[in-house]
């Protein structure tokens, strides 16, 4: 069998006369056409993603195109099975996401050759960080017909962009970019993993790995926006909704061209059977997809490890890769006046098993609502001092001499909890920007029902930078570090989002 190439979906100017997209068109008006019940069909594999079927609001009031079905209900046996399965917040994320893609792919590329397209169609994908205008949506998407006159099947109404308007792109003013690609370490107890950290099956949790984060999360939320007049988010928005929407698989397919670049780059994935073997390795529900045939394929991430293994490609496995981790230290001692070769500091980047130590918290949970909110961090005075300690120059050539570096400083945001995904946030400490916080999955998350009890989801931010600012400006001897956090679309009356603890920790490198 001949390696199938993915190509980029921005070929011919992303419209219908790239063949990739007209035949991606017509495979999905086809899935489209088979009932909710059905496991080959394109609502079915959706709710495997995740469904909001008998929720208020949910799948019966979205506004159609597409028209959703919310009946004929599977057996309960297949919603078991299949439903409400998607990796998010875990070590899983990846290559759970690589069997969903490949699944679906195989059924669409069985409907493009019995629709008489060729034999080896495979998905496209959106490089939304390619040259020119490849930020915005491919032209494909956004048009109601396709060229004979027949109604687009991917063009949805509720997808409504970062600016609430029907405009869609990816908006690189929320800080969304491919620095994840400059990440070493899959998963471990550092916030700088790639691929998430060590869970069992996990529909959401809080061990977000630095692919899922960014651009994975902000670019989810762009694209679903929100509908101006109630404040709804869109399809993209709610992974209980995403899998609706046709530009899901092209995200996907992006996301995981990057997790294949940062292999191809010579980063490993784990070798722990505990992620080979999946969440069945420790008595968890195990992944299935529908097969064209619509039987059962169980996969493992051992199966899925390798794009070789799926006998696919990519047309392109390279990146702009943002200045990796190693660099980003050399500009913090640039910035204190020392200078020192990248191939010094790689024997001192920061260890994967390093523990992280708390220094500071705010007093009370936070309410964030359309105004925003701003709380006092306060700091905890002996291990503040270890980090001012850690930047002082003559401790920091000390350190260099001793393969040590100076300590990671982070933000973390605990236990956010809320009813809508698609909000997104500002975050400041003491009036400088710390990033976007970007709430995909929020909803799952914050449900006292599900698997997690409702805590929530944790966010961190590396605020070193601003820390160090701090210090060259003769000001890191306080008591509190000011956080904001200032919502840059609409969060609607009832929508309110609540932060358990807002904290700082420390951690050392080398």
């Amino acid at each position: 069998m001949p390696v199938l190439t993915r190509k980029n979906a921005w070929n011919n100017n992303g419209t219908f006369s790239n063949p990739d997209l007209l035949w991606y068109a017509k495979a999905v008006g086809v899935m489209q056409t088979r009932p909710l019940n059905d496991p080959t069909s394109w609502w079915f594999y959706a709710a495997i993603h995740g469904q909001s079927i008998s929720d208020n609001p949910g799948w019966g009031t979205i506004p159609p195109p597409p028209n959703v079905p919310t009946t004929p209900l599977p057996s309960s046996s297949l919603i078991s099975q299949y439903w409400d399965q998607c990796q998010h917040g875990g070590w899983f994320f990846p290559p759970w996401h690589r069997g969903y893609l490949y699944a679906i792919e195989n059924i669409l590329r069985g409907i493009v050759a019995q629709l008489g397209g060729p034999s080896d169609w495979a998905l496209p994908y959106w490089n939304y960080f390619g040259p020119g205008n490849q930020y915005q949506m491919p032209p494909a998407f956004a048009q109601k017909t396709l060229p004979d006159g027949s109604a687009n099947p991917l063009f949805v109404n509720a997808r409504y962009g970062p600016n609430n308007d029907g405009n869609i792109f990816v908006p690189f003013s929320w800080g969304i970019n491919q620095n994840c690609q400059s990440n070493t370490v899959y998963t471990g107890r550092q916030p700088a993993f790639y691929g998430g950290n060590t869970t069992g099956f996990a529909h959401f949790a809080s061990g977000t790995g630095s692919l899922e984060g960014n651009p994975h999360n902000p670019v989810h939320v762009a694209v679903g926006g929100q509908d101006p007049t109630t404040g709804q988010g869109g399809l993209m928005g709610d992974p209980d909704t995403a899998g609706l929407d046709p530009i899901f698989y092209l995200h996907h397919c992006n996301i995981d061209r990057m997790w294949a670049s940062w292999n191809a780059a010579g980063n490993s994935n784990p070798t722990d059977p505990n992620w080979l073997n999946g969440p069945n390795a420790s008595g968890n529900r195990q992944f299935y997809m529908p097969t064209p045939a619509g039987t059962p394929w169980l996969f493992t991430p051992a199966m899925v490890n390798d794009i070789s293994q799926l006998n696919y490609t990519y047309d392109n496995l390279t990146l702009g890769i943002t200045p990796t981790l190693v660099s980003q230290n050399a500009l913090r001692l640039r910035n204190f006046g020392l200078s020192v070769d990248d191939s010094k500091l790689l024997n001192a980047k920061m260890d994967e098993n390093n523990d992280s130590e708390l220094v500071g918290a705010n007093s009370a949970p936070l309410k964030v609502d359309a105004k925003g909110a701003q709380t006092n961090v306060q700091l905890d005075s002996s291990g503040w001092n270890n980090v001012a300690k850690s930047l002082k120059t003559t401790t920091m050539a000390q350190r260099l001499s001793e393969n040590k570096l100076p300590d990671q400083v982070y933000l973390q945001l605990e236990g956010i909890k809320g009813k809508e995904d698609s909000v997104v946030c500002s975050v400041t400490v003491n009036n400088q920007y710390a990033g976007h916080l970007s709430l995909f999955g929020l909803k799952n998350a914050s449900q006292k029902d599900g698997p997690h009890g409702g805590s929530g989801l944790t966010i961190r931010f590396d605020i070193s930078s601003i820390v160090d600012k701090l210090e060259l400006s003769n000001a890191l001897d306080i008591n509190s570090l000011e956080v904001h956090i200032q919502p840059v679309n609409v969060i609607a009356d009832g929508n309110e989002l609540t932060i358990d603890r807002v904290s700082i920790y420390r951690e050392e490198q080398g």
